[in-house]
């Protein structure tokens, strides 16, 4: 195992600033995924990692080893790519053993490697095949069973899942994370999809504009975005968000509503004095609203609902509030009156309210 450090990292092409002196540190042992919608220069960071791209400025170590600018094959990693990059005239023993027989290693210790990494991935059956007789799940395994082979300390995934079905890619969450448990190795994992994110993770860095938002648990980046964009990014569906006011209620804490309504806020905790008057919106999630009130200190907003949308296990029911669109998220069996406004009931500790500039009050 080794610890990533990634410090005042910047990489431009041409006149374009891809990544903006970012810093990163990844704890030996350490899940980690880069997550963030195309473009936010999450693949550029993970190929920087692993020497496939030059940077601009700053360093990148791996343990005690400054391996800024090593060559990919001396860095102590194994990556595996969106694409699979197997080779499709070789056997899936061929394709586990071939960079360790071009790196000259004894044949009794690549046949070791190879054994164990088939019975780890559970492709043992499939040795003899050729890519194209494979499923892409199959195909998948079998690459990241190449970087298991090198026996490495961390391991890199480029949107490994991506190209395969929802079925699959849950099967193969489930293995990446009984991998991650057995090897104990330190995992770098890029992707957009963020069930993936919050499953696999012990610790999510949230990405845009080359600049990592929020680095921080699966639950404190779900329950305390730090800003608007991780509020909205992570969640499915986004986050409810309605326009408003911080004022007060008595001495309460309250927000107002663009018609003057004021919803309590008391159990929210500011990060400072929130200043009565500003601008503001409040965000919760769907899941979060309730049509009974969960406590004596719930508030609630007046919503007037309009579609139901089935889920299997639940449903979503979409409205607005005023002139905004809100969704909530409710047991299959329970009953909405719908086209008639009504109060939905929220818990304001578990709500979220940012400034005009994005940040978390």
């Amino acid at each position: 195992m080794a610890n990533v450090s990634i410090r005042e990292l910047a990489i431009d092409f041409g006149s374009v600033s891809v990544l903006k002196s970012l810093n990163l540190e990844v704890k030996s042992g350490e899940f980690i995924v880069l997550l963030g919608p195309s473009g936010c220069g999450k693949s550029t960071l993970l190929n920087a990692i692993a020497g496939l791209t030059d940077i601009t400025d700053g360093q990148i170590w791996i343990g005690d080893k400054n391996v800024t600018w090593e060559e990919p094959k001396d860095r102590g990693i194994g990556m595996v790519f969106q694409s699979y990059a197997l080779y499709p005239t070789m056997t899936v023993e061929g394709n586990l053993s071939f960079g360790l027989r071009i790196a000259g290693m004894a044949k009794e210790e690549i046949a070791e490697r190879v054994n164990r990494a088939v019975q780890i991935l559970q492709i043992d059956p499939l040795r003899k095949r050729r890519p194209g007789e494979l499923s892409g799940g199959q195909r998948q395994r079998v690459a990241i069973g190449r970087a298991l082979v090198r026996d490495v300390d961390v391991f890199l995934f480029d949107e490994p899942l991506s190209n395969l079905d929802a079925k699959l890619r849950t099967e193969l969450r489930v293995e990446l994370k009984r991998l991650h448990s057995g090897l104990g190795s330190t995992m770098i994992y890029v992707t957009h999809d963020q069930i993936e994110a919050l499953t696999l993770a012990d610790r999510i860095a949230v990405m845009s504009g080359g600049v990592i938002q929020q680095f921080a648990s699966p639950k404190e980046i779900y329950r305390r975005p730090v800003n608007r964009f991780v509020a909205g990014f992570v969640g499915s569906p986004s986050m409810n968000f309605l326009s408003g006011q911080v004022t007060s209620n008595g001495g309460v804490p309250a927000f107002t509503l663009p018609d003057g309504r004021k919803i309590d806020l008391n159990g929210y905790e500011f990060s400072g004095t929130p200043g009565d008057g500003r601008k503001a919106t409040l965000g919760v999630r769907p899941e979060q609203m309730q049509f009974q009130p969960a406590s004596d200190r719930a508030s609630s907003l007046p919503a007037t609902f309009t579609i139901v949308e089935p889920m299997g296990s639940d449903n979503l029911i979409w409205g607005q509030v005023g002139k905004e669109t809100m969704s909530v998220r409710i047991d299959a069996d329970e009953d909405v009156a719908l086209n008639s406004e009504q109060p939905v009931y929220f818990q304001p500790a578990l709500a979220s309210l940012f400034g005009e500039d994005g940040q978390r009050l």
